[in-house]
């Protein structure tokens, strides 16, 4: 009897565990995340480009876009690698304890990283000291990503 409390015991933690990872979104505008455009290109063409509707890839609750089919087989390798930080919200506001959209073309990588930011012009505020707001975000992003 007590094997078999331990047993389920252990199979409540490995599911709800399992619940818990599958449980992660990311900011999505007309069910596409990053606007539709692919989040391999930043790390390949040092730029955003644009997806296209027949290289298309679901993952966490959201519809990814690639710009060719090489860069939809790299995501789906390591999706991690790619996907952009915080949900795809903007990097900053994180810093600042809300969640905001983000512009595709305001974009950082940082160590390996891809950071969005609300628009060009947020983008500068970022910049001003990134490793402090990478920081104070990594601390806000868990409770700003639990969902409602």
């Amino acid at each position: 009897m007590k094997n078999l409390v331990i047993q389920i015991s252990i199979l409540i933690l490995l599911f709800s565990g399992s619940i818990i990872a599958q449980e992660k979104s990311f900011y999505q505008k007309n069910g596409k995340a990053i606007n539709g455009y692919d989040p391999v290109s930043y790390f390949v063409e040092n730029k955003p480009v644009e997806g296209k509707e027949n290289f298309v890839y679901s993952w966490n609750n959201a519809k990814w876009f690639f710009s060719s089919q090489a860069n939809l087989e790299m995501f789906k390798a390591d999706p991690e690698k790619y996907a952009p930080q915080f949900g795809g919200f903007c990097a900053y506001g994180v810093s600042e304890n809300h969640k905001s959209p983000t512009d595709p073309a305001a974009w950082t990588i940082v160590d390996n990283k891809l950071y969005l930011n609300y628009n060009p012009k947020v983008k500068e505020l970022w910049s001003k000291d990134i490793p402090t707001r990478i920081q104070k975000a990594n601390e806000l992003w868990p409770a700003l990503n639990k969902p409602n």
